[in-house]
């Protein structure tokens, strides 16, 4: 069970590319956290919105999204929507998220609205212990943000050739974020998504990626899954579509090895 008084930690889930399992990432591990003890708040970032309507929301009505907390015009404690699964809430996405980047271009402190917003209303609120805060496919001021906010980024990484590649310029925007926004950001880890066991790259990928990146990248691998692909048209996350499925197990895994890893920064 989550310890009473546990430090909120903040992971944003972050890459570039689109298609890799960020949003399906963010659900399912807040799903798994949650099954274990823990109390999550998914920020939806992503003007998609996948993750909200993900969690069986819907899209956010005008005023009460995260683009009003960004720009100034909510709380985020007060758009925070209670999802279908105890313990699990959101802050949901809109669509007004698409311009939110030029209007942040004209704000002061612009790429600490996010860390300002949960600073100002999640101390001591409701028992969180872990903020998970999905990414916009790319490398804008919104994702920026995320990053500034984050104590850790967790990435996600598709098993396909490209991968590699893609990874680089993430880390690279990491390190200057950690050098000029946020001391304190690390990588809590790298997981290799959509891993098919029949396709050779698949394993020559991950293969490459433990090389270059070693214990950063975690053990558990999330594998291309039907039911992973269904289970968002249904607005569940998988483990509760189909908690037998290799999928859901595979997000059960990762929940417990990124609790581990988070043990061990907090002895350290």
């Amino acid at each position: 069970m989550a310890e009473e008084n546990k430090e909120l930690r903040i992971l944003a889930i972050a890459n570039q590319k689109g298609g890799v399992g960020k949003t399906t990432t963010a659900i399912n591990l807040g799903t798994a956290l949650v099954a274990v003890g823990e109390k999550v708040l998914v920020i939806d970032m992503d003007p998609q919105g996948n993750a909200t309507t993900g969690l069986g929301l819907e899209r956010a009505p005008r005023g009460r999204s995260t683009y009003e907390v960004l720009i100034g015009e909510a709380d985020l404690a007060d758009i925070i929507q209670k999802s279908g699964i105890p313990g699990l809430d959101c802050a949901p996405s809109s669509l007004d998220l698409l311009g939110a980047e030029l209007e942040l271009a004209e704000f002061e402190r612009k790429a600490f609205r996010l860390r300002d917003a949960i600073a100002k209303s999640l101390p001591n609120r409701d028992g969180y212990t872990y903020v998970l805060v999905d990414c916009p496919p790319s490398l804008n001021l919104l994702t920026i943000n995320a990053l500034a906010a984050a104590d850790a980024v967790l990435v996600p990484l598709q098993c396909e050739y490209f991968a590699l590649e893609g990874l680089s310029q993430l880390l690279r925007t990491v390190e200057r974020v950690r050098k000029t926004l946020n001391p304190r950001l690390s990588i809590q880890g790298i997981v290799l998504t959509m891993y098919d066991r029949r396709n050779s790259l698949s394993a020559q990928v991950a293969e490459d990626v433990r090389s270059v990146l070693g214990e950063k990248v975690y053990q558990t691998i999330i594998p291309r899954n039907v039911r992973v692909s269904e289970a968002p048209s249904h607005g569940k996350p998988v483990l509760l579509y189909d908690q037998r499925c290799a999928g859901a197990q595979a997000y059960i895994r990762l929940a417990s090895e990124i609790i581990r890893r988070e043990r061990e920064i907090r002895s350290d």
